[in-house]
């Protein structure tokens, strides 16, 4: 395995090649290909990557970055010997851990980044560690668990100097650029609503937790796989998707879906923060009178609704519908009755002043309404297209570390992303509040005191200023042994 020469943040290979050239005093510039032949690249112009989670979505990660050919997987780590199989017969040279700890302490002067890949729950300690030694970062959406977490590693990001990319990779899709043009050219006016939807979960929810334990598989490191979470025994079919319906370690539908479905608007309508929220959920009944409670689980299905203040792209407040379980909205009117909406499970739809206009995951297959109106469009290209096609938004990622801090441009930083994650947990939020019971005061049966609240926000405080029962979840408190930074 080759073995790069960066020893920290401060002092990169960049510098090492440059410092070296001094010393000779100038006494000549060889030019790269003499150096290494037809398309070499110098260390210097190589991203060395470390993966964490490279199972699943990991394993595709990190086969992108190498795609883009300037990325050298270097170190692999996996708390499921199962699931990182097939990564380890990919990149037989890459040096293997299952303790992301102790790879970054052996290790942190070989690798300039890390992809992290794991379960909700554990994304920002890890992620915050990197940052810390100065790694550049690539997270999977949710670039987070917690509120609080997604706030803290937008400030780590600045504070480390460092790049950063979330994984909705839609981000670097043409769609939500030529959406921007159509908008920036006023073909819809100004949008006032914007409803996105989701047939996810396609997991379990709404659910009680399994009574029966069973056995840990000899691959498989538990204790390393609960990492912040509380400590639970093992129960089957939670790894390695079903966690995702679990408040401690997965986000939900939301937390699936939203950076996917969400962007768009976000990137169309310079939305940041919300400033209220409300839900309903689908309920979940034992028996024809029992009404289930699963706090634990997250919800069958939900509808949630988010204000967000005025933009410099909006004429006043942006009210945002989440809808997930199989929910959609009302089909437009323009729309005719065969054809696709969305992409018939998943889609966002913008209403303006003047029109409408919808798009599918990922930002994809952008459409005015009514669809006429496509065949006729011709609107500018306003901004730069991300190349690559679907591996855009890795290569992007990988041209920006080697590039540095500040130095080229990539669609979902953290600067972006943790808004953008922050209302999506600010959803949950409301979904979770909604579940909060406390006893009758007459002792026979429950109130749900947080379902008919539109819950407040401020910003500044990161707390929700009208139920305070719900605020438990803006930052939850992890496991003896796990914390992030101060």
């Amino acid at each position: 395995m080759m073995e790069n020469k960066k020893s920290d943040n401060s002092f990169s290979r960049r510098d090492f090649v440059k410092s070296g050239a001094l010393a000779l005093g100038g006494f000549m510039i060889v030019p790269r290909h003499v150096l290494g032949g037809k398309g070499f690249l110098a260390p210097s112009d190589r991203l060395v990557v470390a993966g964490v989670g490279v199972g699943g979505k990991g394993k595709s990660d990190i086969a992108n970055f190498y795609k883009s050919g300037k990325a050298d997987i270097a170190y692999l780590c996996d708390v499921d010997t199962r699931r990182a199989a097939d990564s380890v017969n990919a990149f037989p040279k890459a040096k293997y851990y299952k303790d992301w700890r102790e790879l970054f302490d052996k290790e942190a002067k070989k690798f300039d980044a890390v992809s992290v890949s794991t379960p909700d729950h554990n994304h920002a300690v890890i992620a915050a560690a990197a940052m810390q030694l100065g790694k550049h970062v690539y997270v999977q959406k949710p670039l987070t668990h917690d509120l609080y977490e997604a706030r803290k590693l937008t400030e780590l990001a600045r504070r480390y100097k460092v790049v950063t990319q979330m994984g909705n990779q839609g981000a670097s899709n043409d769609g939500p650029r030529i959406m921007k043009e159509w908008y920036d050219a006023g073909l819809i006016g100004d949008v006032h609503t914007v409803y996105a939807w989701t047939n996810r979960p396609v997991w379990p929810q709404g659910i009680p937790w399994p009574t029966a334990k069973a056995e840990v598989p000899k691959e498989l490191d538990w204790d390393l796989w609960l990492g912040t979470a509380p400590y639970k025994d093992y129960v089957e079919k939670l790894v390695p998707f079903n966690w995702r319906g679990w408040w401690d370690y997965g986000t939900g539908a939301l937390g699936d879906m939203g950076c996917h479905l969400v962007e768009t608007p976000f990137s169309v309508l310079n939305l940041k923060y919300a400033t209220d929220v409300q839900a309903s959920v689908g309920t979940v009944y034992v028996d024809e009178f029992k009404r289930g409670y699963f706090p634990e689980s997250c919800p069958p299905s939900s509808h949630v609704t988010l204000t967000f203040p005025k933009t410099d792209k909006t004429q006043g407040p942006v009210t945002v519908h989440w809808m997930d379980g199989g929910i959609q909205p009302e089909r437009p009117e323009e729309l005719g009755p065969n054809d696709l909406f969305g992409d018939g499970g998943n889609g966002t739809l913008f209403i303006g002043t003047k029109g409408k206009m919808m798009n599918s995951t990922y930002g994809a297959n952008p459409r005015l309404l009514p669809l006429s109106r496509n065949q006729e469009v011709n609107v500018p290209q306003k901004f730069k297209r991300v190349p690559g096609e679907a591996n855009g938004h890795y290569g992007q990622w990988v041209e920006a570390c080697i590039a540095g801090y500040g130095k080229h441009e990539v669609s979902s930083p953290f600067e972006i992303a943790g808004p953008l994650t922050e209302a999506l947990l600010m959803a949950n939020l409301a979904i979770r509040g909604y579940e909060i019971r406390k006893p009758k005061a007459n002792g026979k049966g429950f109130d749900y005191p947080g379902q008919y609240i539109k819950y407040q926000w401020d910003n500044a405080a990161m707390k929700v200023t009208n139920f305070d029962d719900v605020n438990q979840f803006v930052k939850r408190d992890y496991r003896q042994g796990w914390s992030l930074p101060s």
